[in-house]
């Protein structure tokens, strides 16, 4: 089976997690503390705090900056559910926006047509809270338009940037860009503890608020313990920090092979029906997925084609998720198909191949020659 994924976890790690389960101290201590300082270095950023998921992270922004019920909370159309899940679980409503189609980020035309819609309307302009944009597949949005806006409407802006830790747009790091970034190490990342999610700041004071949230409310900077307000259990366990910080270390390493494999998908695909992913100009992604786009006439068959691949011993899936489409916003807020074109058909066409470090080339041949395969028999 040539699978959509495979971690680059080796014997390090394995080492790295087998001492600290031996030791018996497993939840957030020394190594969560290690891995943040890691990260935040990386990133450049002055803090970073580590919690259970990417979805944890994005929830306990969104509360750092005191979201609540009836905010309105302006977020891209195409990503995974847990973006606008995060929103309706601070009681608040996502107000969507469509993307572009080469980069499939959130448009920041579409972005200014919104804002301008929202703040027009009086009922409306003083629940609009913030704006959160996501990196998707590991390419940064237009992070200089969409803070520009945000900075005419005085709006915090929150990165999603689960896929996108090692991306730069300009030269300037992914995480960086808003009041915080929030990024997944899911195995579908480019490194991974299993689960596992970040959030990186330069505000002492949202630093503060999230280390609290993700521990119960308990006052993080007090020896004596005190709690002082409701949180959660968001931690991160010592043996999953303690992976992160070996993983770290062949970060670069994997985002390099990542964008090699990338250009070779891109060379095997030039001359086929099958539209490669665009990288604009200053953006350097690190290819958390490699996203290409079937012919539109063929679109209408992909699920057939998934099944045709892995009948063939290839994984492949959807891009990601149509969110207003899906069954709870689609009833709840009663978003129909053209209500966001774009997104409509990205999220047709759009197929997730094969990526990972120690994918072979010949790997993609075989991926690319029974993609064509399948289309011209018409699976």
């Amino acid at each position: 089976m040539i699978r959509l994924t495979i971690p680059s976890v080796e014997e390090d790690d394995l080492q790295a997690m087998r001492e600290v389960l031996a030791s018996g101290y497993l939840v957030q201590g020394a190594k969560v503390a290690a891995f943040e300082k890691t990260v935040a270095d990386y990133v450049g950023t002055k803090y970073a705090v580590a919690v259970s998921s990417g979805t944890a992270a994005l929830h306990l922004g969104l509360l750092a900056l005191s979201i609540q019920p009836g905010d309105l909370v302006v977020v891209t159309a195409y990503s995974f559910v847990a973006t606008a899940n995060v929103i309706e679980l601070c009681g608040a409503q996502p107000a969507f926006v469509d993307i572009q189609p080469d980069t499939f980020n959130m448009d920041p035309n579409c972005l200014k047509e919104t804002l301008n819609r929202l703040i027009a309307n009086t009922d409306i302009a003083h629940r609009v809270k913030a704006i959160l944009p996501v990196h998707t597949f590991g390419q940064m949005a237009d992070m200089p338009a969409i803070l520009e806006l945000a900075s005419r409407h005085g709006l915090p802006v929150i990165e999603d940037a689960a896929c996108a830790l090692g991306a730069t747009i300009h030269g300037r790091e992914a995480g960086t860009w808003g009041v915080m970034g929030c990024f997944s190490f899911h195995p579908r990342k480019a490194i991974t503890t299993g689960e596992g999610g970040i959030i990186t700041t330069n505000d002492p004071n949202v630093a503060r608020r999230i280390r609290a949230l993700r521990n119960h409310g308990q006052e993080p900077d007090k020896e004596a313990p005190d709690f002082i307000f409701p949180g959660f259990n968001y931690r991160m366990t010592e043996f999953q920090a303690v992976l992160g910080v070996t993983q770290m270390s062949k970060l670069d390493r994997i985002i390099t092979a990542r964008r090699r494999l990338a250009a070779h998908y891109d060379a095997l695909l030039a001359k086929t029906p099958f539209q490669s992913p665009t990288v604009i100009p200053g953006s350097q992604p690190v290819y958390q997925s490699y996203v290409t786009l079937l012919p539109e006439n063929s679109a209408p068959r992909r699920t057939d084609l998934i099944r045709h691949l892995k009948d063939q011993g290839i994984e492949t899936t959807i891009g990601t998720w149509h969110i207003p489409l899906t069954t709870y916003f689609r009833s709840r807020y009663g978003y129909r198909t053209g209500d966001f074109p774009v997104t409509d058909q990205i999220f047709a066409r759009s197929l997730t191949l094969p990526l990972y470090e120690r994918l072979q080339e010949m790997q993609q041949a075989t991926v690319v020659e029974q993609l064509l395969e399948a289309l011209k028999k018409g699976t």
